[in-house]
């Protein structure tokens, strides 16, 4: 079984000149060759998986920064589907090499994985399998400002599972 950069990110914030603890996050793509569909459309496969990566795993470790002190969230992602579809140019009346990434209604972003969340001692609070997907990504009016953003859609499909999911450890006593 092949993984792909496992990466163990901590989050440590300074108050007041002093470190405190925060949640860690742990994230491992495992088997990524076989994924359905993170094809880049105008770099290397390698360069685009990496930066598709590196940016999910910056944007999660960014949600975890509500979690309590203390606690660990681990992922396995098994499977990771972008929006759209990655269409040769020339399919689409362009000139030249570079492939396009049409985004329709129609490819719909999906992501599989597995998650537990524990405490600071170790003991599991949350664990489950989960097959996120959003078939009304292109509908979601609070969206339009950030499509400029790498990853929109998908980072908007895991905001909205995380914080229906958890949400209840995710608060954090004022």
């Amino acid at each position: 079984m092949a993984k792909f950069a496992v990466a163990m990110l901590s989050i440590a914030g300074l108050y007041a000149g002093t470190a405190s603890a925060a949640a860690e996050v742990s994230v491992t793509w495992q088997e990524p060759e076989s994924y359905q569909d993170i094809r880049p459309s105008n770099q290397s496969r390698k360069s685009f998986r990496e930066m598709i990566f590196k940016d999910m795993e910056a944007y999660i470790t960014e949600l975890a920064e509500k979690l309590p002190d203390g606690q660990t969230l681990s992922m396995t992602v098994t499977d990771l589907d972008l929006a759209g579809e990655v269409w040769p140019a020339s399919f689409l009346g362009g000139v030249g090499g570079a492939d396009i990434r049409l985004v329709k209604p129609l490819y719909i972003p999906r992501m599989h994985f597995s998650y537990t969340l524990s405490d600071a001692s170790g003991a599991t609070l949350q664990s489950a399998d989960v097959k996120l997907k959003d078939m009304s990504f292109m509908d979601r009016g609070t969206r339009i400002n950030r499509r400029s953003e790498n990853l929109t859609y998908e980072k908007a499909m895991i905001r909205d599972w995380f914080e229906k999911t958890l949400e209840q450890t995710a608060a954090r006593p004022k």
